[in-house]
């Protein structure tokens, strides 16, 4: 037991003694000479080694705690980097280095009150100082982009914003504050990807950032992921259960989900006007989620189409690619609705639209069909002449017939003036023309395909009324519109015309 009492002694008698003062600034020195030969070969991480050591060494050098805040500025840590900054200027108020380090670290933060208020430290102790003259300035730049971005955020001319946060951050590259607000305004103007790519970097760093989650919740709410973007609003309440915006933006996603699915569910079940009700209160919702609001006009447009509403339908739809110009769904029901009014060139140019995004044999068909439609359009449509449909029967056609030919038959307007009775001879001639078209099958046949009647030997330049309305009613007299009419025609009154038998090949009605 004394032997190892004595070991314990001599063990203790070992223990190397504490270094004086003197011998400690040396070697702080030391190390600090060290650390600025890595800093100037751009090692940065070895020269905080050093300069730390130079710190352990001696803890009241001023000059040592501004040479690791370079460094730790020089690596990106400006937080850490101030803490060094504020201890050196505590231990010499008079380090102007100190000042100067200390704002820049609070710019590099987005705090340029603070960094003005160093900056103004550092100019008492040397005015003449041109970096302090210079920082002071950028420092005000900030403040004044600050202000601009506010009011500019409050009038919701967020590309301003963007811009003015793109200028600070010059100045403050570490400043979350102002890459949130950034992030904010690019989803906003549905920038996406980009707004994305900043949130992420700030939660790579940080991921406890309510700022950034709520802005990666906003990313996929204005992207119509609803759900995922509720999820991210939660954790964003969790981090921060005050969170304004995150909890606007939460309430607003749940309420549109609802809505938008009670409205789908009520359009399968044929209720089209409860339909009509539910996708016009989502629309009320949220005005600036642009993707799922272009998704409801586009739906309320199917209700209103299926309501035969056809121009609120494609107004519905037109407002679908306002919002979202790439929306295919809302151009092709426009374009049905379009083609159901009967205007071609709008259908077309829709159709056009959708078949150079899509190429596929479906759009190229509606394509093709619309311009059918049109090209059948700019003719004359001798269904409209004759006042019947499209599908009319053959004695439909011919009844028709009848009354207009002898509602413009010329003899009928002989005492009106000369313009009257021209326009009068133009209708005569176009009824004509209309049933020698309609009442033969194979020339109804190739107008209703659309087809070139003049291909076949069609001309209907070629083909004279008179002869039409002589055919059909049996009268005798003839009419020449070249030379005028002939002295012995005369009108034949409603009720001649329809005791009259008419020739061969046609049935009296």
């Amino acid at each position: 037991m004394a032997a190892a009492a004595e070991c314990d002694v001599v063990m203790a008698a070992t223990e190397p003694e504490l270094l004086d003062d003197e011998e400690a600034k040396r070697e702080a020195e030391s190390f600090k000479e060290q650390g600025n030969a890595y800093y100037a070969k751009k090692d940065y991480n070895e020269a905080y080694n050093y300069y730390t050591k130079a710190i352990d060494m001696c803890p009241k050098n001023a000059s040592y705690y501004g040479n690791r805040a370079a460094t730790l500025m020089m690596l990106g840590k400006f937080r850490e980097a101030l803490g060094d900054a504020q201890q050196s200027v505590r231990l010499d108020d008079s380090f102007v280095r100190g000042h100067l380090r200390e704002g820049k670290c609070h710019l590099s933060l987005g705090n340029a009150m603070a960094a003005c208020r160093s900056f103004q430290r550092a100019l008492e102790l040397d005015h003449k100082n041109a970096q302090a003259h210079q920082e002071f300035k950028n420092a005000n730049a900030v403040i004044e982009y600050e202000k601009i971005a506010e009011t500019d955020f409050e009038k919701r001319d967020f590309r301003k914003v963007v811009f003015c946060m793109d200028r600070a951050l010059e100045f403050a590259p570490a400043c979350h504050r102002f890459k949130i607000l950034k992030a904010e305004c690019l989803a906003m103007l549905g920038r996406y990807p980009e707004a994305q790519s900043v949130a992420s970097d700030i939660l790579r760093m940080d991921s406890t950032n309510a700022d950034a989650l709520y802005v990666r919740g906003l990313c996929l709410y204005y992207e119509d992921c609803i759900e995922k973007a509720v999820q991210f609003f939660v954790q964003a309440l969790r981090m921060a259960p005050d969170h304004e915006k995150a909890c606007i933006a939460c309430r607003n996603a749940k309420a549109l989900k609802a809505k938008k699915e009670d409205g789908n569910k009520a359009f399968k079940e044929g209720n089209y006007k409860l339909a009509y009700e539910l996708y016009t209160e989502a629309l009320g919702i949220d005005p600036n989620n642009i993707k799922t609001n272009a998704k409801l006009y586009c739906n309320r447009g199917t209700v209103n189409s299926k309501l035969r509403k056809l121009d609120d339908a494609i107004e519905d739809c037109t407002s679908a690619v306002k919002l979202d110009a790439t929306y295919i769904k809302a151009y092709l029901r426009r374009a049905q609705c379009y083609m159901d009014t009967e205007q071609y060139e709008e259908a077309v140019r829709d159709y056009e639209k959708v078949y150079q995004t899509e190429k596929t044999k479906e759009h190229k068909q509606l394509l093709k069909n619309a311009q059918l439609e049109l090209k059948k359009s700019k003719r004359k449509d001798y269904y409209k002449i004759l006042g019947v449909d499209k599908n009319a029967s053959e004695d439909e056609i011919k009844k028709a017939y009848r009354k207009r030919a002898l509602m413009h038959h010329p003899d009928r307007h002989s005492g009106a003036s000369a313009e009257v009775q021209k326009e009068e001879e133009k209708k005569f001639k176009e009824v004509g023309e209309a049933f020698t078209i309609l009442s033969d099958p194979k020339k109804k046949t190739r107008y209703d395909s659309g087809q070139d009647l003049d291909e076949e030997g069609m001309n209907m330049g070629d083909f004279d009324a008179n002869n039409i309305f002589k055919a059909f009613f049996g009268g005798p007299g003839g009419f020449s519109f070249e030379g005028g009419y002939a002295s012995h025609s005369r009108e034949f009154p409603r009720s001649q015309a329809h005791n009259v038998t008419p020739p061969s090949g046609i049935v009296a009605l």
